[in-house]
């Protein structure tokens, strides 16, 4: 394993609910957990933390979930409606460790009833060595005008994309994106980092999650390391 980044283990909590013999819900949370012989103590906070968000996540929010498939059922059966199980799966995928640098994006899925279900996206980059979150903001190191160059990145993507399918977007689409961006929703891979917009902000639900790489570059964002 590289000395400068962790090691990953894939968990999970997993399950079935019942309610009068059928089953109403199942869900699936994978998460993750880390460990590091240079970042020992902040591989264990990480672990600590995510654990406790998929353990939390389960308690509270699938809890929830299961009376309103409780109310679904009961109303669906007085009026001879067909019962919908309900369904959730939260996956995670690492996409940079190395260099001190950690960047992870998780997509949660939930599905009661109706023509389909939806997924969010989010995401979390870490600096292994600090033990603190990396912002968007220092990956553009003294500049104040870093949004306004990814918007510009993005639409000049957008726009090259369009070229090959005109309806992969909203036709408002440079509004939306100016609307929807959020800086919290990036993760770094090798070549950049990567903005993404959630389902229906800028695109219909067909086009699925829109994500846009900034490239490493020259008067771009600068690679953080160790």
């Amino acid at each position: 394993m590289n000395v400068n980044s962790v090691y990953v283990r894939a968990y999970e909590l997993k399950g079935e609910m019942e309610y009068k013999g059928q089953i109403l819900l199942t869900y699936d949370i994978k998460y993750p957990q880390f460990s590091s012989e240079r970042f020992r103590a902040f591989a264990k906070k990480l672990s600590v933390y995510y654990k406790a968000e998929a353990t939390l996540y389960k308690k509270y929010h699938i809890t929830k979930l299961y009376q309103m498939a409780i109310d679904d059922y009961e109303y669906a059966t007085a009026n001879n409606f067909p019962v919908r199980t309900y369904d959730v799966v939260t996956v995670y995928t690492i996409t940079f460790n190395d260099n001190c640098v950690l960047s992870l994006y998780f997509d949660r899925y939930e599905y009661t009833g109706g023509a389909h279900g939806m997924t969010v996206r989010s995401a979390d980059t870490w600096n292994l060595k600090t033990g603190r979150r990396i912002d968007l903001s220092d990956y553009f190191p003294g500049r104040k005008d870093y949004t306004a160059y990814i918007l510009d990145v993005i639409n000049s993507q957008i726009a090259s994309n369009e070229k090959d399918n005109s309806n992969l977007y909203f036709e408002d689409v440079n509004e939306l994106v100016k609307e929807n961006f959020n800086e919290k929703n990036f993760y770094v891979v090798p070549e950049g980092i990567v903005i993404f917009f959630q389902l229906y902000e800028i695109a219909p639900y067909s086009s699925g999650i829109q994500s846009f790489l900034i490239p490493f570059k020259k008067g771009g964002p600068v690679p953080i390391s160790c």
